[in-house]
Order: C-alpha cells, then sequence, then structure tokens
C-alpha cells in the first residue's frame, strides 16, 4: 500500500505540475478571451472534418449541456457556421466562420510557439527524451500503440546499460553471425576498461533510446594524445532503417574534433556490412585487412582511419 500511495502521489504531483505547465487553471489562455476549454473546442472544429456537437463532446469528455453554452457563445460571437446534417437532421456539422478562422490563427502560432520555447531550453537529446516520455505515457494510459519519434535519442549511459551494451552484443553476434562466447569476454573487458577507467574529457559513450527501451550504442575512447578509437558500435534490430549508426558515428567524430583529436581509427570485420557502409559514408578510409579465425568462425578484420 506505501508503494501505491507514493506512487499515486507522484503521478498527482506531475498533474499538478503540467496543469501549471499548460496554464489550464488560468482564467483566459494565450491572452486571448477564452479559457483552454474553450481553445480546445475551437481546435476540434478547426481540424475536424464539420464534428458535430456529439462528435466533440465525446472526443473531449465534455459535459453537454457545458459544451451547448461554448458553442452558443461562439455562434453569436460569428466564430462558427452551422450546417444541418444530411443523414440526421438533429445534428448540425459544425466550421469555423471567415471571422473564427482569422481568429483562431494567431492563437495556433501562439500555441506553437510557446512550445518551441519550451523545448528551446533544452538540448536536442533532451527534447527527444521528452517526446518520448510522452509517448510512453500515451501507449500506457490510453493502451493503444502511438507513433515513435523519428529519431532515437541519443544519452550518456545510466545505471545497467554497460551490461546492456555486453549481452545485446552477445546476443545480436551470436544470433546474426554465429559468433561464440570469447566475443562476449572481449565486449566484456571494452565495458569495464571504459567504466573503470574513462576520461569525460577526451572520452564518451552514448546510447541510443526510443520508446524508453535502448536500441544502439557507441564508445569513443584515448588511443593516444593525437588518436581516439571508436568501440562497440551497436545498432538493435529494433532500431535499424533510421540512419542511426550514422547518427552514432557522427557524434564520435564532432566529439572528437572537439576535444583535440587528429585521428579516430576502428577495428571492424568485413561480414558488417551496414557498419562498414556507415564508415565509408562519414569518410573513413580502410587502411589494412587480415584473414582471422575468430569467435568460431574465419573472418576478415578491417582496419579504417579517419583523418581529423
Amino acid at each position: 500500500m506505501a508503494a501505491a500511495g507514493q506512487r499515486v502521489a507522484a503521478i498527482r504531483r506531475f498533474n499538478r505540475f503540467y496543469t501549471r505547465q499548460i496554464g489550464v487553471l488560468r482564467k483566459t489562455y494565450l491572452d486571448s478571451p477564452y479559457s483552454l476549454g474553450e481553445m480546445r473546442v475551437l481546435y476540434e472544429i478547426s481540424h475536424g472534418d464539420g464534428p458535430t456537437a456529439s462528435d466533440i463532446a465525446r472526443n473531449l469528455e465534455l459535459d453537454a449541456g457545458y459544451l451547448s453554452r461554448v458553442l452558443r457563445n461562439f455562434e453569436k460571437r460569428g466564430l462558427i457556421a452551422r450546417k444541418t446534417s444530411a443523414k440526421d437532421a438533429r445534428q448540425s456539422h459544425l466550421s469555423l466562420t471567415a471571422r473564427g478562422r482569422k481568429m483562431f490563427a494567431p492563437m495556433e502560432s501562439r500555441s506553437d510557439q510557446d512550445v518551441a520555447d519550451m523545448l528551446g531550453k533544452l538540448s536536442g537529446a533532451d527534447q527527444a527524451r521528452l517526446v518520448a516520455a510522452m509517448a510512453t505515457i500515451e501507449t500506457l494510459l490510453d493502451g493503444e500503440a502511438k507513433p515513435s519519434p523519428t529519431q532515437p535519442l541519443l544519452r550518456p549511459p545510466r545505471a545497467g546499460d554497460f551490461g546492456w551494451i555486453v549481452s545485446r552484443h552477445a546476443e545480436c553476434y551470436g544470433q546474426e553471425y554465429g559468433w561464440g562466447e570469447p566475443f562476449e569476454g572481449l565486449c566484456a573487458q571494452i565495458v569495464a576498461d571504459y567504466a573503470n577507467k574513462n576520461d569525460p574529457k577526451c572520452e564518451r559513450c552514448w546510447i541510443a533510446e526510443l520508446d524508453g527501451e535502448n536500441v544502439g550504442c557507441v564508445m569513443l575512447v584515448k588511443d593516444s594524445d593525437e588518436v581516439a578509437r571508436i568501440r562497440l558500435l551497436l545498432v538493435d534490430p529494433k532500431g535499424r532503417g533510421l540512419g542511426l549508426g550514422r547518427r552514432l558515428v557522427d557524434e564520435c567524430i564532432r566529439f572528437a574534433r572537439a576535444a583535440g583529436y587528429k585521428k579516430i581509427t576502428l577495428w571492424t570485420h568485413s561480414v558488417l556490412t551496414a557498419a562498414r557502409h556507415v564508415y565509408e559514408k562519414a569518410g573513413f578510409t580502410l587502411t589494412s585487412s587480415e584473414k582471422r579465425h575468430s569467435w568460431g568462425k574465419d573472418v576478415v578484420a578491417e582496419f579504417w582511419d579517419l583523418e581529423l
């Protein structure tokens, strides 16, 4: 019960915060003569295909009496028009008049700008994180799948992410290429070295997250004062087709330049065609290769470099 009570309190606290954030309790909305509820009704009329009062009441879960008073007020001010339904004479389809459109358009633009200003205070990664969190709330409370954000967010690792990097590499490469246990040990060693000894001024790790799930990762580590190394680039099948590999590599390149490195190097394998394509597109050059027998398979190891 204590845990349940804490969850209830947390949700109520968030509700109070968000109603303040969007101005639900203000007498008027966006410096207009209307409340947020009234503006929502205008929004439904503006963006709907001739909705009826019943449609709006159902969509917004409004009391029919309240909605009737709102619509009468709009009609008296010349903002909306009614057209009797051809299918049911008891129903009327609602639309904005020219005057209504003239009044509503700047309100719509102002609302967009207010949201843009709010987002402008956040980094690109935090903006994506916010949108993903909202999508998660919608999905969980509405019970229906919502479209995912078009791009995963890139963020620093959190507790548990390093273990995920190791396990997901082992799973993906085992399933897709048949690489065996020594490969997982190699990944674990790379991750342990980074987790225990990384220098944040010249080394970074990025986790790609989509709808609250990890779908990719990469590390940039120090080889020498002038050379950085890309390690453990992975795009999970759930994150493929979104250009995520290129985004992760681009983040490495940007950070390496800002950190003062002169070159980035990496080690990959000829069978990893998607990764090789990403490196080539980013300007890396294949400098050498050699045949090996590793992780239970015959492989061709490749070494790529990028001069910065």
